[in-house]
């Protein structure tokens, strides 16, 4: 068993990637206060934003690192459904984005709500919500991936909601804090090496 050295200015983190292969079975809503809101052809600003909001904690920077015309194409396509989640003021607290390009399978390519939510019980309803979207007519599988940049509990989470892990790999990036995507101090537990210093 050895250590592979990370370089300098990137970041490693362990991918797990879960399924499920049939619907859960049915059960009632779980109760909440939010609501989810379509978000049909967004701007790329907007969209961004909300993507910050959820993800800067956990350092998503994938949609932030896209040309405007690369994200478009991506959240404009039929295929893929974005819907924000919105409080009783209507501000916007959350994401649900499902990925259907693929035949028969859908995909929870971003699901996650503002960091001052977490560990309160919303993420069971959002969960709810997501899959009652997702399996519809031709869906034979959904599936949806994790890292150890998430949050803790989030592998956990998934394996509760029903998904089954059936693939793990290790990924390394360029820290997207040193490239200005996110900001120096976001996601403090997640160790900043810069070649600079």
């Amino acid at each position: 068993m050895g250590l592979s050295v990370v370089p300098k200015g990137e970041i490693a983190t362990i991918v797990t990637s879960l399924e499920m292969k049939a619907p859960p079975r049915a059960a009632p809503l779980p109760p909440s206060p939010f609501r989810l809101v379509r978000w049909r052809e967004p701007s790329a600003d907007k969209y961004r934003a909300l993507f910050r909001r959820i993800g800067t904690p956990w350092l998503w920077f994938s949609r932030l690192a896209m040309d405007d015309r690369e994200l478009r194409t991506i959240i404009h396509d039929p295929a893929v459904e974005i819907f924000a989640v919105t409080d009783r003021q209507g501000i916007e607290i959350g994401i649900l984005e499902l990925d259907l390009r693929t035949q028969a399978t859908c995909e929870l390519s971003f699901f996650g709500l503002v960091p001052e939510l977490a560990g309160k019980g919303h993420g069971r309803w959002l969960m709810a919500q997501a899959l009652g979207l997702a399996w519809r007519k031709g869906v034979e599988r959904v599936w949806v991936h994790t890292c150890t940049l998430d949050h803790p509990g989030a592998l956990g989470f998934y394996r509760r909601s029903g998904f089954m892990p059936f693939a793990q790999s290790v990924e390394t990036f360029a820290d997207p804090r040193i490239a200005g995507l996110l900001p120096r101090d976001a996601a403090p537990h997640v160790p900043l090496f810069d070649p600079a210093s």
